[in-house]
């Protein structure tokens, strides 16, 4: 064994998990959160619980042997650990919270990177706006995020579960890389969303241009029985109101939340708390016909008992995918854009959820129309009210009329809760801190 990883490896044959709050049985029977087992390390999603209880179910590494069960507490471990045993089941318990960007962006500046230089040489009064920047500059910039990219970057292998140990386990400035595998499990992490140290100005984007990153929390690369549960994501000390302007533009240095995309399949995201952030979700990332071709017939996600707050849009935006959403709640602020994306060959069926929407934002605006779609959203309740949230969106944005019915019906469920009853099952359930 390498000794960088038995450093940080740690057998144990009980569940120890401190500082957390137990699941009640009863809550467990009520929304099969897990499979029953003495060690929630070694729990699975239920029978059907979600798209991602399709076919052979979700497991991650709940076989694995007590050689490769693992506790980290570095980023360094954390990464030894995930290529110790290849796709050999394993368990890795995250304690603390690991940064990824412990030594800060400095570390990642390629030779010749100066930012200042950067500004001038492509200032639009200089550049202009319409060509991509190019030059030395520029070639400096893409080489310290090439270096940011390796860094921050962790591959998740097939048959893996990684679980956070009791209250406070998570990641700062990491992205979790779920890529053309089968069989992941997520639990109980916090995750802070990670800051691309090197956005690049492009100049050709808008008619005034804007500032582009990279860098999502966790993305599902066409990966297949995926589980991510009771896990928080947010921008913690780093919000959007906290960066800089340059040439007039928000120097954006956050992507996404969570990404699902190039046919990816058979996803259930719940007792997620997603909140404070823009670009939140997105299933399927192009409308080109390259994309399509990868994504029609995939992209099948569920969402339940999640908690999205204080998020401007893509909650999620959907294309392609046949996506279920039921029993969430979603609390929006002044900021508030969207919920619901309604894109390319969407099939979203959103049902019993409950929406808490402040003084001045519609509810109309809770779906947001990018491509002709039919969707199916029933019984949901908007500050304690039934409504139809067709209805409303046609009714106050007619320019952008909306079709009902999905065209199919979801199956993979466990017991539904009325919608009135969401908000307070949901707010005190969903997210880190709450698996043991």
């Amino acid at each position: 064994m390498n000794t960088q990883i038995w450093h940080e490896h740690v057998i144990t044959k009980a569940a120890a998990l401190i500082g957390c709050t137990a699941l009640v049985l009863s809550v467990t029977a009520q929304s099969a959160q897990a499979a029953p087992s003495a060690d929630v390390a070694r729990q699975t999603l239920s029978a059907n619980d979600g798209w991602g209880s399709y076919g052979t179910g979700t497991t991650g590494g709940a076989s694995a042997d007590a050689a490769h069960v693992y506790t980290v507490t570095t980023w360094a471990g954390f990464k030894a650990a995930l290529k110790d045993g290849g796709t050999a089941p394993k368990i890795i318990k995250v304690k603390g919270t690991i940064d990824a960007n412990a030594e800060g962006c400095d570390s990642f500046a390629a030779d010749g990177y100066d930012f200042a230089q950067y500004l001038a040489d492509y200032d639009p009064a200089v550049w202009g706006y319409d060509t991509e920047v190019s030059g030395p500059q520029e070639d400096a910039r893409a080489a310290s995020a090439a270096n940011q990219d390796t860094a921050i970057k962790a591959n998740v292998p097939a048959n893996t579960t990684i679980i956070g140990v009791g209250g406070n386990a998570g990641f700062k400035g990491a992205s979790l890389q779920i890529k053309a595998v089968d069989n992941v499990i997520v639990r109980n992490l916090a995750f802070e969303s990670p800051l691309d140290c090197f956005p690049q100005w492009d100049p050709t984007d808008t008619a005034v241009g804007n500032w582009n990153s990279e860098y999502d929390s966790a993305v599902v690369y066409g990966s297949t029985h995926v589980w991510l549960d009771h896990n928080t994501f947010t921008d913690g000390d780093h919000p959007d109101s906290s960066l800089p302007s340059y040439f007039g533009r928000i120097y954006e240095q956050h992507d996404g939340e969570l990404d699902i995309v190039k046919g990816a399949d058979y996803v259930t995201a719940s007792w997620n708390v997603f909140t404070d952030h823009d670009k939140t979700i997105l299933i399927g990332n192009s409308d080109s016909a390259s994309t399509a071709a990868v994504d029609r017939g995939h992209l099948k996600v569920t969402f339940h008992h999640n908690l999205f707050s204080n998020l401007v849009e893509r909650a999620p935006r959907v294309r392609f995918g046949q996506v279920d959403s039921y029993n969430n709640h979603f609390v929006a602020d002044a900021g508030f854009a969207y919920s619901y994306g309604i894109g390319m060959e969407s099939q979203l069926v959103a049902e019993h959820n409950a929406f808490t929407l402040p003084d001045g934002v519609k509810a109309g605006s809770i779906l947001k129309k990018w491509k002709e779609a039919p969707v199916t959203a029933a019984d949901n309740y908007v500050n304690g009210a039934p409504t139809d949230l067709i209805a409303v969106h046609n009714a106050e944005i007619p320019a952008e009329t909306l079709q009902s019915g999905a065209g199919w019906t979801p199956t993979l469920r466990t017991k539904v809760d009325a919608p009135k009853a969401v908000p307070g099952i949901v707010d005190h359930r969903a997210g880190a801190g709450k698996v043991c």
